[in-house]
């Protein structure tokens, strides 16, 4: 596996990889309705792509594969992460998790914060964030959960 920045040509492929996830992995924690408002299918890739570029994002890979994707801002609110179905569960989400901590650290934010899915919230707990509230969000007029969880900078 290896880490690189985050090219334009990659949004499409994200945007898929994001489809499968949502669908696959974390369907043991949410409805089929739940899945089908979160992960439509028809995200807006000039506005993904916006906000890619805007943020610090990344890419794993392995073998040709994009295996994850993962943005943070400069304020350390990390936005997406997102690991392949087929690639769960060995360390993809680690690295790229604490390689945007270490690229955002230099942007002097003093945490990191992500709104993490039922499903991810234990991985996050793993990685020293802490659950702040819980959170209930809508998606075309659809209700599910997630927590908002923050970690302190230990430069700060």
């Amino acid at each position: 596996m290896f880490i690189r920045e985050y090219k334009p040509d990659d949004c499409p492929l994200l945007a898929q990889l994001f489809y499968d996830t949502v669908h696959t992995v974390n369907a043991k924690d949410y409805t089929e309705e739940q899945l089908d408002a979160w992960g439509t299918g028809n995200v807006n890739l000039d506005e993904w792509n916006h906000s890619f570029l805007e943020h610090t994002t990344l890419v794993a890979a392995q073998d040709g594969v994009i295996t994850g994707f993962a943005d943070m801002d400069r304020n350390g609110y990390l936005d997406r992460l997102y690991v392949h179905k087929d690639y769960q569960g060995i360390g993809i989400a680690t690295a790229l998790v604490k390689e945007l901590e270490r690229r955002v650290e230099q942007y002097n934010a003093v945490c990191f914060e992500t709104h993490a899915s039922i499903t991810a919230k234990p991985f996050f707990e793993k990685l020293g964030y802490t659950v702040q509230a819980e959170n209930i969000t809508v998606r075309k007029g659809v209700s599910m959960t997630n927590f908002k969880m923050t970690k302190t900078v230990l430069g700060n």
